[in-house]
């Protein structure tokens, strides 16, 4: 499946695609199967949305990122652009809030955010996915579709190529990206795991 996408908050993709962000946390959207969260690749694209996305959930220093997707048209309402790709290199679950607080300083929205996600569907468990994000040298500009729209966290976007056929730079270094996790996992007591993909 080359052409699997993972829906995600424009600036939150914009975040993974800077370094400024490693992880990103995911339950099932309400027209998910079952609507739960289930992991259907290791690899996938990276879709912008502005789908729930608001400036006063992430952090100060990030607010701003929202009026410039707006200003930029990203994504607008005929097109799709593509700026990256993630595979996922670790995932573990938590339903704790205070596990959620020792992540605080890794992720560009607030703490109270966060707990939001958490609290929804509390009987799920929050999923947390350690990634690494590649940054297209070229960005990809593929034609929207109404399929593509609506709270789901996956899609197959027509007209996209396989990730690793692109020319593409790691958003974070071998080393950091080992690093931050290390610390990720510290933080957590404990380790990530390998990606327990669905059958």
């Amino acid at each position: 499946m080359h052409d699997l996408a993972c829906k995600e908050w424009a600036c939150v993709v914009r975040a993974l695609l800077a370094g400024e962000q490693i992880l990103d946390l995911r339950k099932g959207g309400i027209h998910e199967d079952g609507r739960h969260f289930g992991l259907r690749a290791e690899r996938f694209w990276l879709y912008p949305t502005l789908e729930h996305q608001r400036a006063e959930l992430l952090k100060p220093a990030y607010r701003h990122w929202v009026t410039d997707e707006l200003a930029e048209g990203v994504p607008s309402s005929r097109t799709v652009r593509i700026e990256g790709w993630a595979e996922v290199v670790g995932v573990t679950v938590t339903s704790e809030p205070e596990e959620l607080a020792h992540l605080d300083s890794k992720f560009i929205w607030t703490r109270d955010y966060v707990e939001s996600r958490l609290n929804w569907k509390r009987r799920d468990p929050l999923w947390i996915l350690a990634l690494r994000a590649h940054c297209l040298l070229e960005p990809l500009t593929v034609p929207w579709r109404e399929d593509y729209g609506g709270c789901t966290s996956w899609v197959n976007v027509a007209g996209l190529p396989d990730p690793s056929s692109v020319p593409a730079r790691s958003a974070v270094s071998e080393e950091a990206l080992a690093a931050r996790i290390g610390n990720a996992a510290r933080d957590l007591g404990r380790s990530f795991e390998a990606p327990p993909l669905e059958v």
